[in-house]
């Protein structure tokens, strides 16, 4: 099931691109399409990119390294150079002024470098492929937090839109019990407070049906600013709330508790004990010898003129062939201490690791403890507005019969709209507890 909807999202997404712009989604193309354009999706995948070439310039930095270098000299006053007079027949203590070499010169070198041995080019590839899975991890855990408030903000709507229905209800049904109880009272049959009471509840229900409706226009600016949607664009959501709650589909299993370790915070923190343990790796490392292998090429031409250019300039060249071994032999200390350091990190790590797991353990059992209880409170909560609505329905009809006063049918009212906000209220708080239980342990979030 879970891959035939990744799948499902993953082709919406493709789908999406360089399409026009849908005008209506359901709650898994809303996903699929806030999981394509959600600013800090695509900042978290850039950050992927950015390990990637993390690692890369790791790998090359152990490959051959080839550079070369041009040099050229003009001497605007050449150096003189002071030998003994006695060389040329002059007399012993005496020194003689020569000028060397020609006024310009130009060297070019090519050098080719390659590393042959260097621990902490070891440790530094293991690294690097631990803070790509690092990066990895968030993006994943940045993919659970945008699921997961998508699937609230699209929920929330439908239940604004659910709420809104009970609202024109009531106001519907306030309305013509308004014609009654004025005309009875008109009629000499109600004083005067039952007509302002209605007029009160009305009023009241006018009220609460304005700020659904104003609720229901934020739930749905935030669901496309969430999703990367134009705000000024018209989206309909094309779910209804049966289409995601149905307690008939969406009670049929509790997930799976038992094992916490595919929480993504657990994941983040086990490779944070890799990164130090690596970090603690490479302290060591340091004391081992690093080689270097290089072979140079260089070619100089000198001249009293810019000949440098022309065919028969001549050049000299030479050719170097080395090994650079550099042994560290001692350091005062300072990398004792450093690696001391690093074990005292790579702890902090552990513990930090021990106390994730124990905190998501305490967090799963407390999670699957609300939704359980959000779910008996869902059951109560409906029943309980079936009896308001049966109650609320057989004061109606005794109200028009002339059996009760406008007053009882007033409190059966008050207990109906009661039950309807509870019972919507107990919707929201089932779907928010199992997204939370689903978040903690990487799960699907969608029926």
């Amino acid at each position: 099931m879970k891959i035939k909807l990744f799948v499902g999202l993953s082709l919406f997404s493709i789908l999406i691109q360089g399409q026009e712009l849908p005008d209506s989604l359901t709650l898994n193309e809303a996903i699929a399409y806030g999981l394509t354009n959600n600013r800090s999706i695509i900042n978290a995948d850039r950050d992927i990119q950015k390990a990637k070439k993390d690692r890369w310039k790791t790998i090359a930095s152990g490959l051959p390294q080839i550079s070369s270098e041009l040099n050229y000299q003009n001497f605007l006053e050449m150096p003189v150079s002071l030998v003994p007079a006695e060389f040329f027949g002059g007399n012993p203590g005496e020194f003689s002024e020569l000028t060397f070499g020609t006024e310009q010169n130009m060297i070019g070198s090519l050098k080719v470098e390659q590393l042959v041995f260097d621990g902490s080019y070891l440790v530094g590839l293991e690294a690097s492929r631990v803070y790509l899975s690092i990066s990895e991890n968030l993006f994943e855990k940045t993919h659970l937090e945008i699921k997961k408030l998508i699937t609230n903000l699209y929920s929330n709507a439908l239940l604004a839109k659910y709420n809104i229905v009970f609202l024109e209800k009531n106001k519907a049904s306030l309305e013509e019990n308004f014609v009654e109880i004025h005309q009875l009272f008109k009629n000499g049959f109600e004083e005067e407070e039952s007509v302002e009471q209605i007029q009160l509840s009305l009023a009241q229900t006018n009220s609460r049906l304005k700020y659904a409706k104003n609720l229901l226009h934020i739930q749905e600016d935030m669901l496309k600013f969430v999703i990367g949607y134009p705000i000024d664009s018209p989206l309909k959501l094309a779910d209804e709330l049966d289409d995601i709650f149905n307690e008939d589909l969406y009670f049929i299993s509790l997930p799976n508790t038992d094992d916490i370790q595919n929480n993504i915070d657990i994941r983040i923190a086990d490779n944070n004990v890799k990164a130090e343990a690596l970090l603690l790796k490479l302290e060591k490392s340091k004391a081992l010898p690093k080689v270097n292998a290089f072979i140079n090429r260089t070619y100089t031409g000198n001249s009293n003129d810019f000949t440098f250019a022309d065919s028969d300039q001549k050049w000299y060249g030479s050719s170097l062939l080395g090994l650079n071994v550099k042994i560290p032999i001692f350091t005062s200390l300072g990398r004792n201490a450093s690696t001391q350091k690093a074990k005292i990190s790579l702890d902090q790590a552990k513990t930090q690791l021990e106390e994730t797991q124990y905190k998501i353990r305490i967090e799963v059992d407390a999670a699957l403890s609300d939704y359980q209880l959000s779910i008996d409170n869902y059951y109560t909560e409906k029943e309980n507005l079936r009896l308001a609505e049966s109650i609320e329905r057989k004061n109606q009809t005794k109200f028009y019969e002339g059996m009760v006063q406008s007053f009882e049918l007033r409190m059966a009212q008050v207990q109906l709209y009661t039950a309807q906000s509870n019972f919507v209220a107990a919707i929201q708080q089932v779907i928010t507890n199992k997204l939370a239980l689903e978040t903690l342990l990487n799960q699907s979030n969608t029926k």
